[in-house]
């Protein structure tokens, strides 16, 4: 039974993961026109980085005749390294004195796009969950008999 349960586990930490990725890119969204504050201050956007629990097994074989589950979908979130974009509104009250405002370096289609494969990843493992729950279900059903 809690070979069965793995498959709910790794779907589970799949999904975090998706929920995680989804809530980045609309905090991205959000603040892609917040301009630098006088004091400096500046949105800088975010990234999710995949990262791996525990050890990795490169091979399929391994990782079946163990039977553990070594590596759990699980990510980061860290801060882009790009540059601000330069935009020159010489009557905003931020610009600075040749005339240029800084905002953070967002593209809202990358973000749109990286929003539609978090919630397809998101579905994707919800259909898992489903599965699996129907085949312990009828395992159960079977078990009766």
């Amino acid at each position: 039974m809690s070979d069965y349960l793995g498959v709910l586990d790794i779907s589970a930490a799949g999904m975090r993961t998706e929920r995680l990725r989804l809530e980045v890119a609309a905090l991205n969204l959000a603040n892609a026109f917040a301009v630098k504050s006088p004091d400096g201050s500046l949105y800088r956007p975010q990234r999710v980085v995949p990262t791996a629990n525990g050890v990795v097994r490169t091979d399929f074989a391994g990782h079946m005749e163990s039977g553990d589950v070594a590596a759990l979908p699980q990510a980061e979130v860290i801060d882009a390294d790009v540059a601000p974009r330069r935009l020159q509104q010489p009557d905003h009250p931020y610009a600075d004195k040749d005339g240029f405002i800084e905002l953070p370096s967002i593209d809202p289609a990358v973000e749109m796009s990286e929003i539609m494969t978090a919630v397809r990843a998101y579905e994707a493992n919800v259909k898992v969950v489903s599965a699996a729950k129907a085949m312990l279900s009828r395992a159960l059903e079977i078990g009766e008999r």
